[in-house]
Formats: structure tokens, C-alpha cells, sequence
């Protein structure tokens, strides 16, 4: 089979097309699945640059998001069937083959029936974000109808799929975006506030959109100053849920202090780096949810790059570039 291979730290062009094995089932209750396409996120541009998981297993398969059709079941596996369309969020950080392949396998748990109404190329691109999307949201922060939500971000991969969990919960949508695409896809998503961060005050904007008392959730897609500027933006009391890594200084601890704010963190990859079956399971019934809203009209993907699978370190090129719409995606046609 035709795979994209890490063959060692360094920029997208370590990224190399190669011919290898179909990987083998690892045990009986593993999957293989022949792909049809494997979404592109941040985090596997981070692994590319510096493989912090497993550093000593080179080279590997990135990507860990991924849809296609099940080729091959162990002998152990009940919950599919040869033929059955699933998409999932497995491998790729280096101890696993991830996505960027014609095949790959996984454990049968850990792995959902895409979504009926969705190609499955376009499936590849949801698992990862909206687990991320509903951890945070859901879990993270228990989001209510009737409560107000900043996204920062809100056009981008996690950003625009928050949007529209976070209008589903029945809340208020805030969100910053940098240029007139990115306005036109929050106008679509119906997010009530739109600021331009580039051209106006994104806390004054908020603090006065919210009656002047600070928004109930801020979602940070960005981290640093944004991060930090957002402890202003919250209400008294709020809460803020990041993606990234926060340095604290004392200062900012003593002003999230001063202000009563829950300070979350969302890693949705933890069940993955710890190996924890269990809440692997919870993931994927996250997706079998998600999965129920898109086919409901719900949920939707936008999906801005669909490049072939040879064109791996061009996708890699364009997420570190950043200002993305959406998702991108690799196909295997």
C-alpha cells in the first residue's frame, strides 16, 4: 500500500511517499480499513516537528483522523462487518500507523459508523474537532441554553464545529474572525457576534455585547495573549476552556482569582497518549452522537482543501501557515 511517511523530525518535506505492507490485525478484535481520506489538524504539524510521544518509533504514519470501509475484521469483532462505512480518531502520534495510507487498523471500540448522509472523505475531517469541540463544551464547562459563549477562532477547524454544538446547547454565540471569508462562514453558522480581532477590542466588544457584565464561556482555540486577555472578557464567576498550553504568571493567576473564573483545559488525546480503554470508548460514542446530529441537519464540516494523499507535506504547509477555513483534507482516490 502507498503511505506517507515520517521519516524523522524536521519541516513537511520529511513527509515521503512510500510503498509498504498492509498492516496486519494486532489482535482479534482489531479493524482494517481501507481509507478514504485522513483529516489534517494542527496537532499532527507538531508531532511532524517534534515527535514528543515517541520519539524512538521512527517512521511513522501520521494523522489520526480518518474514514473509509472496513476490508478486513478479527476474529473477535461483533460491533462490524466487511463493508461497513466508519470514520474515527486513532494512531497517528507514532505508536500506531495513523491515516495518512490507504489502510490502516484499529481497535473495534474505538471506531463508529460515519455519519449516513455524509461522504465519508468529508467524515475524515470531523472526529478529531468534534471531540475536542464536545469535551470542552459539554464536559468541560457544561454549556447552557441561554448562557453566552465567546469562540476565538470561530471560523477555523474546532472553531466552526463549536459554533454549531454550541448554537445546538441553546446558547449565545460570540466569536472573533480575522478576514471577510472567515465573517461570511460565522454569518452562515448564525453566530449572533461577529468581531473582526484584527480591527476592534474583542473584550470591550464582548463585555458591551453581553450587557456589560462579561460573557458565561470563553472557548480559546488561540492561546497566549489571547488566552490571557480573555480573563476580562469572561464574567465574574465564568469559565474559560483552552486547547492550548498556558504559562501562568502570578500576576494572571491573581486576576483569575480576583475574578472567580474556572480555568479548563481540553486535550482531547489524553484517552490516547494514557491508553485509557475505557474513555477511548467515551470518545467514540461522542462520535456516534455527533454522527446522530449530522444526519439531523445539525452538524455540519466545512471542508476548504481536499488534496491527494502524495500532497501530505503541502497540507502540512498550509495548516502551519495558518488563516485556514475549516478543515483539509488528504484523499486516497
Amino acid at each position: 500500500m502507498k503511505a506517507m511517511l515520517m521519516t524523522t523530525a524536521g519541516g513537511p518535506e520529511v513527509l515521503t511517499l512510500q510503498n509498504i505492507e498492509k498492516p496486519e490485525l494486532p489482535s482479534p478484535h482489531h479493524l482494517r480499513v481501507k481509507l478514504s481520506a485522513a483529516g489534517i489538524n494542527p496537532l499532527d504539524a507538531k508531532l511532524r516537528a517534534k515527535p514528543v510521544y515517541y520519539p524512538d518509533k521512527l517512521p511513522a504514519i501520521l494523522g489520526c483522523d480518518g474514514a473509509g470501509i472496513v476490508e478486513k475484521t478479527g476474529s473477535a469483532v461483533t460491533r462490524f462487518k466487511e463493508g461497513d462505512a466508519v470514520y474515527f480518531c486513532n494512531g497517528g502520534i507514532g505508536d500506531e500507523p495513523g491515516c495518512y495510507a490507504e489502510y490502516t487498523t484499529l481497535h473495534e471500540e474505538y471506531c463508529a459508523a460515519s455519519p449516513a448522509n455524509l461522504g465519508l472523505q468529508d467524515s475524515a475531517a470531523l472526529p478529531l474537532v468534534l471531540i475536542t469541540v464536545w469535551e470542552a463544551l459539554i464536559e468541560r464547562v457544561n454549556l447552557q441554553s441561554g448562557q453566552t459563549i465567546l469562540i476565538h477562532g470561530g471560523a477555523g477547524g474546532v472553531g466552526h464545529l463549536a459554533v454549531q454544538l454550541a448554537r445546538h446547547l441553546g446558547a449565545r454565540v460570540a466569536v472573533t474572525v480575522g478576514d471577510d471569508k472567515k465573517e461570511g462562514l460565522a454569518q452562515g453558522l448564525e453566530a449572533e457576534k461577529i468581531i473582526r480581532y484584527k480591527e476592534e477590542d474583542f473584550v470591550v466588544d464582548v463585555v458591551d455585547w453581553s450587557g456589560d457584565k462579561g460573557v458565561d464561556v470563553v472557548l480559546d482555540t488561540v492561546g497566549g495573549e489571547t488566552f490571557l486577555r480573555s480573563f476580562n472578557a469572561a464574567r465574574i464567576g465564568g469559565k474559560i476552556v483552552t486547547l492550548l498550553s498556558t504559562p501562568l504568571s502570578l500576576e494572571n493567576a491573581q486576576l483569575a482569582r480576583m475574578r472567580n473564573l474556572s480555568l479548563c483545559y481540553e486535550m482531547m488525546l489524553t484517552p490516547q497518549v494514557m491508553k485509557l480503554h475505557e474513555e477511548r470508548i467515551r470518545q467514540r460514542k461522542i462520535l456516534e452522537q455527533g454522527a446522530r446530529l449530522v444526519e439531523a441537519g445539525t452538524l455540519g464540516v466545512l471542508v476548504s482543501y481536499a488534496l491527494p494523499l502524495r500532497e501530505a507535506a503541502e497540507a502540512h504547509r498550509l495548516i502551519e501557515k495558518g488563516g485556514v477555513s475549516g478543515k483539509i483534507i488528504l484523499t486516497m482516490d
